[in-house]
């Protein structure tokens, strides 16, 4: 069966010093609970050493923020999956809606990424979703078929199986604004609909989708109950233990 995830997506925040404080308190949060879910925190590059040495790797899991496209090699400022996986890093976030935004990654790029991700033992949490434009005439379904074919289509369905999706629209991040309960199933509900029409039943079955866009502690346990919303990828609520825990208590 699909598993239950919660992961913190830290952004550009946090010194190296706060977020080795913020990994050790909710790893002591969390010690000696029985959560209902995997918990992830997806941090800055330069965070991810020492991040992994305070944390334990089971009750709380160890992911990147992005990687490069390339395997290694004169791209100054860049980092490898490779480089990532030798952290202790068991995830990488790819397809952001920032990234593609703010940065001009395109499906071509992200195809890149996740094939890197995969041959360095990294799980890609790879996001999709759709702008207010593309929401408001009725196009969002269109535009994140698009985004999962251009990106993930070529992958055997042994690969795609080590992969975790996480629908975000984008008009919810930061702003405030959710998708409804009802909003957020209609989407995933056609996403595993897309992965079945590829791949079959027991590869969609199994593969976790998660909510991004304002999710919260107010919100998080009526998400979390639709049948087809496997989790949370969560941004500003990530950043404080005590907004991140109500969460990950939410299953």
């Amino acid at each position: 069966m699909r598993k239950n995830i919660v992961a913190g997506n830290w952004k550009m925040n946090k010194t190296l010093q706060e977020g080795i404080e913020l990994a050790k308190d909710l790893q002591t949060a969390l010690s000696g609970k029985k959560v209902k879910c995997d918990v992830i925190v997806c941090t800055p590059f330069i965070h991810l050493a020492s991040v992994n040495a305070v944390i334990d790797g089971q009750t709380v899991k160890l992911g990147a923020e992005n990687c490069a496209d390339k395997a290694s090699g004169a791209y100054t400022g860049e980092v490898s999956a490779a480089m990532v996986a030798s952290t202790g890093a068991k995830y990488v976030i790819l397809g952001h809606s920032e990234r593609r935004a703010y940065y001009g990654e395109t499906g071509a790029i992200l195809k890149e990424k996740v094939k890197l991700a995969l041959e360095n033992q990294l799980t890609p949490i790879f996001c999709i979703g759709e702008v207010l434009a593309e929401r408001e005439s009725g196009k969002q379904n269109e535009v994140v078929k698009k985004q999962i074919e251009e990106s993930l289509f070529d992958l055997s369905a042994e690969d795609f199986g080590k992969v975790v999706l996480a629908y975000e629209p984008v008009w919810a991040i930061g702003t405030g604004k959710t998708a409804s309960s009802a909003q957020a199933q209609e989407m995933h509900a056609f996403i595993r609909q897309t992965l079945k029409a590829q791949y079959g039943a027991a590869v969609a079955d199994n593969t976790s989708i998660l909510y991004g866009g304002s999710c919260n502690a107010a919100n998080a346990k009526e998400l979390f109950a639709n049948p087809d919303v496997d989790g949370g990828l969560i941004g500003g609520a990530a950043l404080k233990t005590d907004t991140f825990l109500p969460i990950i208590e939410a299953f």
